[in-house]
């Protein structure tokens, strides 16, 4: 077999072949130095900084809402006197309290002040909510002027409303009077004084709810009142089974926020006694879990007692929110229920038609 060699032009053989060089595309580059910073700052940012962002919340919950809840927690569970050092006391707090009378005149008093000013709140928001929701001359000026009494300070409305409840020269007795009744000890006895207070937060707290109301009742569909219309609905029907189902959830957000609200109750009945206003007037008749609680605390100088109520009052409305929670929830699985059967019932009449 004969083999021929190209030769240059020289007469020497030709060079041997270069290997291919690697190719680089395939193979990851190491990012230079200010590369690699910039994408470890460019992850950081990612990853991190909503973190920051969300810090100064968590760092103000937990100095001003978690450590005082657990120290004031651990106090319960001590004797503490003001000035004094604590003395590890177990559950003698709790126990004295249930069985001291000045706390279940307070817890009794607080459920009837709350159930007296909360009901009437709320009924009138939702009438007030609903004749706002009309189309008014001048509704913008009647919506921003339901929201005064709220504005306005606690103070300020309680000393007012102190004055018109007044026993010898209130507005209150006097109107009584012209009318043939006798005058009504608004300060001394037990009901009138609850009635009284209720009154300042039924004043204070019904435009705030009404606006709440006004606003879910505005997302309503118009549909749904139209459609009601053509049955035939009157304008009370139509918010009976339009308005309040269709709101319901915002009813119970505003149930919880009063029943948080009425637990808590504290400025008004302190100012509306005067200088018995932290022991509940002179026989306690209006005495509160807050008013009690500070009276512990500030003036016998018991802060294990205070701590102790204030637990107290903590666990009272986990409570009326866990029940809270499963009324809703039951009437959610009812409502999806009742759903599923109209939906089954108009699919079964469908069928018997075709």
């Amino acid at each position: 077999m004969a083999t021929s060699v190209r030769a240059t032009s020289g007469g020497s053989p030709p060079p041997a072949a270069q290997p291919p060089a690697p190719s680089t595309g395939s193979r990851k580059q190491r990012p230079s130095g200010r590369d690699g910073l910039r994408s470890t700052l460019y992850r950081l940012d990612l990853k991190a900084v909503p973190y920051v962002f969300l810090a100064p919340f968590f760092l103000t919950f937990a100095a001003f809402g978690l450590f005082p809840l657990i120290y004031t927690g651990w106090l319960s569970l001590h004797r503490v006197e003001l000035g004094g050092s604590a003395q590890w006391k177990g559950l003698e707090n709790y126990t004295s309290l249930a069985g001291s009378e000045f706390f279940w005149n307070a817890l009794a008093n607080t459920f009837t002040i709350g159930v007296i000013s909360t009901v009437p709140q709320l009924l009138m928001a939702l009438g007030l909510a609903h004749l706002l929701n009309y189309k008014l001359r001048g509704r913008g000026f009647f919506r921003v002027a339901v929201l005064a009494p709220y504005a306005t300070s606690i103070a300020a409305a309680t000393l007012v409303f102190a004055q018109l409840f007044n026993t010898d020269y209130g507005l209150i007795n006097t109107a009584l009077g012209w009318a043939g009744f006798e005058p009504v000890a608004w300060e001394s006895s037990k009901w009138p004084a609850q009635i009284a207070i209720s009154v300042i937060v039924i004043w204070r707290w019904t435009g705030y709810n009404a606006l709440i109301y006004l606003a879910a009742m505005q997302a309503v569909p118009q549909d749904l009142y139209e459609a009601a219309a053509l049955d035939g609905a009157s304008r009370w029907r139509q918010f009976l089974s339009v308005t309040i189902p269709s709101i319901r959830p915002t009813i119970l957000f505003t149930v919880i926020v009063s029943t948080i609200g009425a637990t808590q109750l504290f400025g008004e009945p302190m100012l509306y006694g005067g200088s018995v206003g932290i022991s509940g007037g002179s026989g306690n008749q209006f005495q509160t879990l807050s008013l009690l609680m500070y009276e512990k605390g500030w003036v016998t100088g018991s802060l294990g007692q205070a701590s102790a109520v204030a637990w107290v009052m903590l666990l009272l409305l986990l409570l009326i929110g866990g029940l809270q929670a499963l009324v809703s929830r039951s009437n959610r699985s009812r409502s999806l229920s009742h759903d599923r059967n109209r939906n089954r019932a108009g699919r079964i009449s469908t069928k018997a038609g075709s």
